[in-house]
């Protein structure tokens, strides 16, 4: 249950100390566009794996709410990025976000009932949280365009509220 939270948060202190790694460079906003783009769709993805497996009323509502704000909000990114003709770039972070969230739905695939809602309400408790932090300490101050760290703002607020909601949740299984 812990193997993914860890692997990103490696992943998301990685984006802080790459730059170091590179005569303190940042990311630069393509790369930005695709880390937030890549960590939108593996929370889609994972809600995606909650509504197939889950029959817990509540992860269900929580899991439909994370598909319906996360498409909405990578929309918005993909619609700026096209009229700031602005390419995502790939990049080693979000790649390595990609590899630790296949490994965790696989984790997950192997789980059901009580145990599967037990263990993705926890994995999103600690994925929002690092994502957030992410946000704020490298996402946001790194980005140049100011739509783009606009986007990114909004996005936090949203995220700031998936996070507790995912906490409520979390409390209820208990």
């Amino acid at each position: 249950m812990h193997i993914r939270p860890i692997a990103i948060l490696t992943t998301l202190c990685l984006l802080g100390a790459a730059p170091l790694a590179q005569a303190a460079d940042k990311p630069s906003d393509p790369q930005i566009a695709h880390i937030a783009y890549t960590a939108g769709v593996i929370d889609i993805d994972a809600a995606k794996q909650a509504l197939a497996k889950s029959k817990n009323k509540d992860v269900v509502a929580f899991a439909k709410d994370m598909v319906r704000d996360h498409e909405a909000v990578n929309t918005q990114a993909l619609d700026l990025l096209k009229k700031l003709n602005v390419t995502p770039q790939d990049n080693a972070t979000s790649e390595a976000l990609s590899k630790a969230a296949a490994a965790e739905r696989d984790k997950l695939a192997k789980l059901d009932g009580a145990a599967f809602d037990k263990a993705y309400v926890q994995n999103e408790v600690a994925f929002h949280k690092q994502v957030n932090g992410a946000l704020q300490t490298v996402l946001i101050p790194s980005a140049s365009n100011a739509q783009l760290k606009s986007l990114l703002e909004t996005g936090l607020k949203i995220f700031q509220g998936h996070e507790q909601h995912a906490e409520h949740v979390a409390a209820e299984l208990k």
